[in-house]
C-alpha cells in the first residue's frame, strides 16, 4: 500500500491508498450515516487541532491509516491548523452540502465530498472511508477552510 501526505495554503491533506481487492464490503450507507460520518471524523479532528492532543484521531481511523500515521505524525501534518487555532465545530449544526454524489470506488474506498457553508469561513472537505473492523473507518481526508 503507499500512503502520502500533503500541504496546501489553507488546506492539508491526507490520502491513504486502500487494498485494490474488496475484502470484508460494505454496502453504501444512508444519506443520514454519510453525514455522521463526516460530522463525526471532521469534529474529532477539530478537537484534535484545538486540544493539540491527537490520540483519540488516531483511535478512529482505519487500521493501514493508524499504522502509517501514528499520533505525533498526525499532528505534524496538521501542524498549520494547531499553529493557526483552526476552529470549525460549527459545522455541527450547520446542513452537508454534498459536491458530487457518494460513491464506492473501486478499490472499496466510500468517497464524500462537500462543504459546510459556515461563516465566517466555509469548510471544504473530501473523505475517503474503508471498511475496517466492519466499520467505515477513515482512510484519507481533504480538509479547506476558506
Amino acid at each position: 500500500m503507499q500512503y502520502w501526505a500533503r500541504f496546501r495554503w489553507a488546506a492539508v491533506a491526507l490520502l491513504v491508498a486502500a487494498s485494490p481487492t474488496r475484502a470484508h464490503a460494505l454496502d453504501m450507507p444512508s444519506p443520514f450515516v454519510q453525514e455522521v460520518l463526516v460530522k463525526s471524523i471532521l469534529v474529532t479532528l477539530n478537537d484534535a487541532v484545538a486540544s493539540d492532543n491527537f490520540t483519540v484521531l488516531h483511535a478512529k481511523i482505519s487500521k493501514p491509516f493508524r499504522d502509517q500515521f501514528p499520533p505525533d505524525k498526525l499532528r505534524a501534518v496538521f501542524k498549520d491548523l494547531v499553529e493557526k487555532h483552526a476552529v470549525f465545530d460549527a459545522i455541527v449544526a450547520s446542513p452537508l452540502v454534498p459536491d458530487e454524489e457518494a460513491k464506492i470506488d473501486e478499490k472499496g474506498v466510500l468517497r464524500l465530498k462537500g462543504r459546510f457553508d459556515t461563516a465566517p469561513k466555509k469548510v471544504k472537505y473530501q473523505l475517503g472511508f474503508i471498511a475496517s473492523d466492519g466499520q467505515w473507518k477513515l482512510s484519507g481526508i481533504t480538509i479547506d477552510i476558506e
